[in-house]
């Protein structure tokens, strides 16, 4: 008698008896889990540990779900640590309205320059922002004479500048550019004891015909204590966020009627 041997065909013998398609879902699903996971730490490099809401003691968080310290390097050369465990000693000047989770908060004082509410700001760093050639961002048009107002627009300098009360308060007497993106960032306004800074997208109205600039964000009066600036020619990262913060508060507290309910 005489035996043949029948010669075993090997192709697709694994998807014979492993089902590929849901393997490879399996696989999808732990790539997608493990990316949630990533996300989730490195989203906690600032701002953590998070407060407890009503005692102020700062949560305890674990270790496996905070990201490894990494340093940055910053484009002057200098570096940044984060997360590095160091928490702001910001007083905040408003209280609890309620005792439960969650309560908003009423200001103490003045929310427009106590930094509370729509007047928040963030500490960023006290240096100018700058360009990639280290020369200064933001500047007035007196120190760079290769920007200029296009003839075709309006010339805001020496226009009036009146509050949402209609009350003058002040004269603009140059006109700050953004030399990145050229455009106007601020309006130098020159109160006659001082000069500030109104950031270009809080002016409501420029009206050319009468030589006058609207800002609904505060009142008249509210312009002397608007934050200042250490060099008249230049504005920081930080000074920059306390001016926003400041008509932005406006327009919120600038009147008490403001801060109320419509009904």
């Amino acid at each position: 008698m005489l035996l043949t041997l029948t010669p075993v065909v090997l192709a697709g013998a694994i998807t014979g008896y492993i089902d590929v398609a849901q393997i490879t879902l399996y696989i999808f699903f732990a790539f997608f889990a493990g990316l949630v996971f990533y996300l989730q730490r490195e989203s906690r490099r600032e701002g953590f540990p998070l407060t407890n809401d009503g005692t102020d003691t700062p949560r305890s968080v674990q270790t496996s779900f905070m990201p490894s310290p990494k340093t940055y390097l910053l484009q002057d050369g200098s570096t940044v640590l984060s997360p590095n465990g160091v928490r702001e000693s910001q007083d905040i000047k408003a209280k609890r309205m309620g005792l439960w989770h969650g309560s908003a908060h009423a200001p103490t004082g003045n929310p427009m320059t106590d930094a509370v509410g729509p007047a928040s700001y963030a500490n960023r760093a006290d240096v100018p922002d700058k360009l990639f050639n280290g020369q200064p961002r933001i500047v007035p048009l007196r120190t760079d004479g290769g920007y200029h107002i296009d003839h075709s627009d309006t010339d805001p300098v020496g226009m009036t500048v009146v509050g949402a009360d209609g009350v003058k308060a002040g004269t603009v007497s140059d006109v700050w550019v953004d030399r990145a993106e050229a455009v106007i960032r601020y309006l130098e306004v020159s109160t006659g004891t001082r000069k500030l800074l109104l950031p270009m997208n809080f002016t409501a109205k420029i009206d050319a015909a009468r030589q006058k600039i609207v800002v609904n964000a505060i009142l008249g009066g509210q312009f002397a204590a608007v934050p200042a600036t250490k060099n008249p020619d230049l504005v920081t990262l930080l000074e920059e966020d306390k001016i926003m913060a400041y008509y932005g508060g406006g327009l919120l507290y600038a009147t008490p009627a403001r801060s109320e309910t419509l009904i």
